[in-house]
């Protein structure tokens, strides 16, 4: 049987009803802002274009012509067809999801792990809410766009409490040319730096990033400009890779460019002085019909360590920095390569750098190497029941963690295995069985703590 889009067939029936006589009822349809494909349903990414009723294709009535008298009434008698007007508002959508964690402990010390990726990790813990998050998003003008995005589940440093609210995104996008290939990116918004820090978190298989990369970005976010150009064959496969469950990491261009402050999301430049970045990503389609994305991402600049007094080794001090007025080095390199589950998936990334990271022996914080990286395989099951996709991921990080007060030196070595199961495009569940080995950079002496967790998320999109 041929399968016509839904679109389509209502314009079929609209017609026939037409022929009959049959009264004939309007439908709201809306357009994907990426794909421009005409829906019959509200979703994530499309617009509403409005109430639409099937015009007949019989010509009208004949009506015998008024006797006409004058040019004054033949000027009262005319109408003119003005289009309706759309504004700037009509073209902003709203979606978002929530996710809802639970981590049980079953063996080592697992009580007393933390991680920088799950707060809910570690002692008298229960469910708690990972993130809540509403985007505000649309073409304000054909050569504007806006993208905001608070997350209502945030805890601010110290704080005993959670779910306040904090900015994530917060960016314009300026369009350079009709076809939007080329566009400047201006405000606070992800750093092209890492596929899997790319990847919204929404659409991750693994409960959390490794460590390796997302060390190099404190919530993946800073304030800054970027260049963004993908030609239109690479823009149409970024867009599919997002919007058809495979799980892609969105359009930040097939190579980018650009300057930000370096210090964090939400956290002020500390030294007059900008990170700089370049990135380059290609999504290759091959013969077979199966995507194999490959890319590397660079960044360079100076950060400035916060320090505190700290005691370790039975004596207390507080770390000086051997480092410029300026701050200490700080850079990177990384390469990623993503096999995409059609049905079978694997993705790996690796960096390699230089940051600040605390000498206990020298009771300083220096620049010194990093490295690390992870690697996942994963399998896509489709049937009646929805899709499920198991997944296994490995990750190691030798490295300093600057964003901690006197940047501690971060050892990780992580095992995750577990399974996805969506019954539908509104609902996912994630359960998983994690064998960590990791430091808690939070707070001295930084114990290395080895534990075995069983991981849950429940995960609403709307």
């Amino acid at each position: 049987m041929k399968h016509v889009p839904l679109a389509a067939a209502f314009w079929t029936m609209c017609g026939a009803a037409a022929a009959e006589g049959a009264p004939q009822a309007a439908i709201e349809l809306y357009v994907d802002t990426a794909t421009r494909q005409i829906y019959a349903e509200p979703g994530p990414g499309r617009q509403r274009l409005g109430r639409f009723v099937q015009a007949s294709d019989a010509p009208p009535p004949a009506v015998a012509p008024a006797p006409v008298t004058s040019e004054r009434a033949v000027a009262a008698t005319t109408t003119v067809s003005t289009p309706p007007v759309r504004h700037w508002y009509d073209r902003i959508g709203i979606r978002g999801y929530v996710q809802m964690r639970y981590n049980h402990e079953l063996g080592g010390d697992a009580k007393d792990l933390k991680s920088p990726g799950d707060r809910y990790i570690g002692r008298d813990q229960g469910f708690g809410i990972r993130r809540a998050r509403v985007v505000i998003s649309g073409d304000v003008t054909d050569r504007m766009s806006i993208y905001i995005q608070p997350d209502l589940a945030s805890t601010p440093s110290g704080s005993t409490t959670g779910n306040f609210a904090q900015l994530r995104d917060a960016y314009a996008d300026v369009w350079l040319d009709a076809g939007k290939t080329w566009r400047i990116r201006a405000g606070q918004s992800k750093i092209p730096f890492g596929w899997e820090d790319l990847q919204s978190s929404q659409n991750r298989i693994a409960l959390d990033r490794a460590d390796a990369l997302n060390s190099a970005v404190r919530d993946e976010r800073d304030l800054g400009v970027f260049l963004y150009w993908s030609p239109k064959d690479v823009k149409e496969r970024f867009a599919y890779l997002q919007k058809s469950g495979l799980k892609g990491s969105g359009d930040y261009g097939m190579v980018g460019i650009g300057v930000y402050n370096g210090q964090g999301a939400n956290r002020p430049d500390r030294n007059d002085q900008l990170h700089s970045v370049v990135h380059f990503s290609y999504p290759f389609k091959l013969a077979n019909g199966q995507y194999l994305e490959v890319g590397a991402d660079a960044y360079t600049g100076r950060f400035k360590v916060s320090t505190a007094s700290v005691t370790l080794g039975g004596r207390t001090f507080t770390p000086g920095v051997d480092a410029s007025e300026a701050g200490s080095t700080d850079r990177r390199v990384a390469a990623h390569v993503v096999y995409y589950p059609q049905p079978f998936g694997f993705q790996a990334e690796w960096t390699v750098g230089k940051g600040p990271q605390l000498d206990v022996g020298r009771r300083l914080v220096r620049t010194r190497s990093l490295r690390g990286g992870y690697a996942q395989l994963m399998y896509r099951f489709e049937g009646e029941q929805g899709i499920v996709i198991p997944y296994a991921k490995w990750q190691t990080y030798r490295g300093g963690s600057k964003f901690d007060t006197n940047a501690p030196a971060m050892r990780v070595d992580e095992l995750e295995a577990g399974v996805e199961w969506q019954p539908s495009n509104a609902v996912e569940l994630a359960v998983a069985f994690a064998n960590m080995r990791r430091t808690d950079v939070g707070a001295a002496p930084y114990r290395r703590i080895d534990g075995r967790l069983l991981r849950v998320q429940l995960q609403v999109n709307y």
